[in-house]
């Protein structure tokens, strides 16, 4: 841990991550604040790296948003406002996860339980959403295209992973002026495996028949349960390997 001693006062300590611009932009912040400078993510990034990250960028962008989440650290701890790093930290979810996904949900969605597609009444969404960090193609692949209503889509969050993901997880909704309310959202307790049991036992509770089931999760597990309680005349949708 690093001391921030700033005008002869320590004013707590921080990890300074193990990468190349890190150690500069700890200087950089220390300094600007001792000046009563404005503070703001150009002391992070400079113009040019800010047009940089507004396109998908190869790896996902991983050090720069560990050099941001070290600047929002800062910011913490020093009392100055970080709201400018954390609408780019979502942005950069979204552009590179929104790359990632659309490569692999579209193409992965399968129908699971029979060969063929019957003709069915309406659309389920079961959402592991804790698997996702973007929804954006979920939406515009999904959810749009078969027109699955919010009343007809099922989400469950743990403890933890609400804490340390709702802030993203509303960034992504809010581009579809939705919240996690707009659907039917469980916050569960704490336990392993919770947020799977509820989606789980919501879906038999449903005893839903002639409907179209997508069953959004990477958990090979819940995958083989959902196909065990699904009712023949459903068509269910899974997302592959």
């Amino acid at each position: 841990m690093t001391k921030i001693t700033i005008e002869y006062k320590h004013r707590g300590s921080i990890e300074i991550p193990d990468n190349r611009y890190a150690k500069d932009i700890f200087f950089r912040v220390k300094q600007a604040y001792a000046n009563h400078e404005k503070m703001s993510i150009n002391l992070v990034f400079s113009i040019n790296k800010l047009q940089y990250l507004k396109s998908y960028t190869k790896g996902g962008a991983e050090d720069e948003l560990i050099n941001l989440d070290f600047y929002i650290k800062l910011g913490e701890i020093l009392g100055f406002r970080t709201d400018d790093a954390l609408k780019l930290k979502n942005s950069i979810y979204l552009i590179n996860d929104s790359a990632h996904s659309n490569f692999n949900i579209t193409k992965r969605v399968k129908l699971v339980n029979k060969k063929k597609k019957t003709k069915t009444n309406k659309s389920f969404m079961f959402w592991d959403i804790e698997n996702f960090s973007s929804i954006s193609s979920i939406f515009s692949d999904l959810i749009e295209p078969f027109d699955i209503a919010d009343e007809n889509i099922f989400l469950a969050a743990n403890p933890d992973s609400l804490y340390l993901k709702k802030t993203e997880w509303e960034a992504n909704l809010y581009d579809y002026g939705k919240t996690l309310n707009s659907f039917n959202f469980t916050k569960c307790d704490h336990g392993k495996n919770v947020a799977d049991d509820v989606l789980l036992e919501k879906f038999i509770q449903m005893k839903l028949k002639n409907s179209d089931i997508y069953m959004m999760t990477f958990d090979r597990e819940l995958k083989e349960r959902f196909i065990e309680a699904t009712h023949e005349s459903c068509n269910l949708f899974i997302m592959g390997k």
